[in-house]
């Protein structure tokens, strides 16, 4: 029992020379970082300015306006070229055998389904 209180106590000494170790490697990282032009500020998670309620609604109005007017910028060209050219024709005979082959696979599926019911 005492063996295993004993590697206990040398596990918890030796994590925390480890957390130690981790700390002064924390604290080296923006020293250098901040020599080799890299660095990061420490509130790099904070936004870079703060913007009021106001200010944001404000903001919202005016790109909802820019948007609303692309849009009616874009219907002209959108209805031009909508235009539907006369594109290839399929006979009456092609559509009835595609149909027919589409009957036969779905035919195919009832039938594994009845199968496997």
């Amino acid at each position: 029992m005492s063996n295993l209180t004993g590697a206990l106590q040398e596990l918890g000494a030796e994590r925390s020379r480890a957390q130690l170790h981790v700390e002064k490697l924390d604290q080296a990282i923006p020293v250098i970082e901040s020599l080799n032009g890299s660095g990061t500020s420490r509130n790099a998670n904070q936004p870079k300015r703060i913007i009021s309620a106001a200010s944001r609604r404000k903001m919202t109005l005016a790109q909802k306006a820019r948007w609303a007017g692309v849009g009616k910028e874009s219907k002209p060209a959108a209805t031009a070229g909508s235009v539907h050219k006369k594109g290839h024709t399929m006979s009456a005979s092609a559509r009835r055998r595609i149909a027919a082959a589409q009957r036969k696979r779905w035919a195919k599926i009832r039938a594994g389904q009845k199968r496997a019911a």
